[in-house]
């Protein structure tokens, strides 16, 4: 499969700042908030090679999330895949099928989700816009999958501890995917690498799934590291979770928006690199 940039673990967790949002309750889920799912498309815009970059720049205010007034995902329970409720880390007898998992798991596969699978949905309709040639269509369906390669990042939303609630730390999913990018946006210096030709999508799928649950016990001991010895989430409490886990939090934007660039420039190639009007 194509090239992944592997995380750097001097830094601390490799989590990426966007995805489903557990609004206090385990399911109940919304894509990206604003500023990270803006972040994202404008980074991954700046991974693609020409002439595909200069289609995205030429209509970057056409793409829904970016437009003069932007428009997000509704809420969605389906947009997360906790995958740790049907068995643990590192994963290696999953299914890599959503017809394999529900053989496997019965009613469990009913309840965790199906952010894969809309990943994969989203990439093959995108393949079809680039060879039908509609713009509105590739646009739409490009801020789209690039909202669900973002939430494929974030270590909660691929587990039963989807908001912190298990262990103490409710309200944690707001706090890091929402409020800490927002405070934090002038500070952001998002960096991609260059967008990667990604042989085989599907599976690509499985490898950030297991790059990324890596770092769920990590980002819950920095949370838990920034509180200590706060009455509540404060701006005190911000401003130290900031220097926890700010730097992380640079590079996680950073390889949301290469793997979300890839996803693109993969469907493009795949579809025959027709032009771009």
């Amino acid at each position: 499969m194509g090239k992944r940039r592997e995380p750097s673990r001097t830094n601390g967790p490799v989590l990426v700042l966007a995805g489903v949002i557990a609004l206090g309750l385990p399911g109940t889920a919304r894509a990206a908030g604003p500023v990270v799912q803006q972040i994202v498309l404008s980074r991954a815009i700046d991974t693609l090679p020409k002439p595909l970059q200069k289609f995205y720049k030429d209509h970057r205010l056409e793409i829904p999330s970016l437009a003069l007034e932007p428009t997000f995902p509704e809420p969605s329970p389906e947009r997360r895949f906790a995958v740790d409720k049907l068995l643990p880390f590192p994963f290696g007898e999953l299914p890599h099928s959503e017809a394999g998992i529900k053989s496997k798991y019965a009613e469990a596969a009913n309840t965790v989700g199906r952010l894969p699978w809309l990943v994969q949905e989203s990439y093959a309709r995108l393949v079809d816009a680039f060879k039908l040639g509609d713009k509105e269509k590739i646009l739409t369906e490009s801020d789209t999958l690039a909202g669900l390669v973002a939430d494929l990042h974030l270590p909660l939303n691929l587990s039963q501890n989807s908001d912190g609630q298990n262990t103490g730390q409710h309200g944690l999913w707001v706090r890091f995917a929402q409020k800490l990018p927002e405070a934090m946006e002038k500070r952001l210096k998002v960096s991609p690498d260059a967008a990667n030709y990604l042989d085989d999508p599907k599976e690509y799928v499985f490898s950030v799934i297991n790059a990324t649950y890596v770092w769920l016990d990590n980002l819950l001991y920095l949370d838990d590291l920034a509180k200590r010895g706060k009455g509540g989430y404060t701006e005190i409490y911000y401003e130290d979770f900031e220097k926890k886990a700010g730097a992380v939090a640079k590079q996680l934007l950073s390889s949301a928006a290469e793997d979300a660039g890839s996803y693109w420039y993969t469907a493009w190639t795949v579809a025959g690199k027709p032009e771009l009007k």
